[in-house]
């Protein structure tokens, strides 16, 4: 064989391939617009906001008394007792210390309930994506990336498919 033949083999071997990319189907989703925008979301939003407001207003309560405790006690440290004083000081640093680990522990009930309701809905979304994908006969469905053309980007599609199973 001579190397015109060669040459003619190779692109007849390379001509399937490049058809073949040309037919792939690609889609993209934005797992954050996904959980900012659907309504699954929203709601699981909401539940957690109401279901935390109760706490998070008793630690802003304890906070403000807290603040005032201190208040009183800068204004009345100059005329306490050495003894008066250093107990107050102990008092407020138990109450400050008794504070923040409240806090702490609200933020990571928070954070964890929050993260939990997310997963379902994540979970969610996957099955509406896989069936999606069945459905318009996409090769690949994409969930992070670094640029996407808005041909591709089917996460509307699937806040739709989202709310409708509420």
């Amino acid at each position: 064989m001579g190397a015109s033949a060669n040459v003619a083999l190779a692109q007849e071997a390379a001509k399937p391939a490049t058809e073949q990319q040309a037919a792939v189907k690609i889609g993209f989703v934005n797992t954050e617009k996904l959980l900012r925008e659907s309504a699954p979301a929203k709601a699981a939003e909401a539940k957690i906001e109401e279901e935390f407001k109760k706490r998070d207003a008793d630690l802003q309560k304890v906070a403000n008394e807290l603040r005032t405790k201190f208040e009183n006690f800068d204004k009345n440290a100059p005329v306490m007792s050495d003894a008066d004083r250093n107990k107050a000081q102990r008092e407020l640093t138990d109450l400050d210390t008794d504070l923040q680990r409240k806090r702490r522990e609200f933020q990571e009930d928070f954070n964890r309930r929050r993260n939990d309701a997310f997963a379902t809905i994540v979970e969610k979304a996957n099955v509406a994506i896989k069936e999606i994908a069945e459905k318009q006969n996409y090769d690949l469905i994409l969930q992070d990336a670094v640029t996407v053309s808005p041909r591709v980007d089917i996460t509307d599609e699937v806040i739709k498919a989202l709310n409708a199973k509420k």
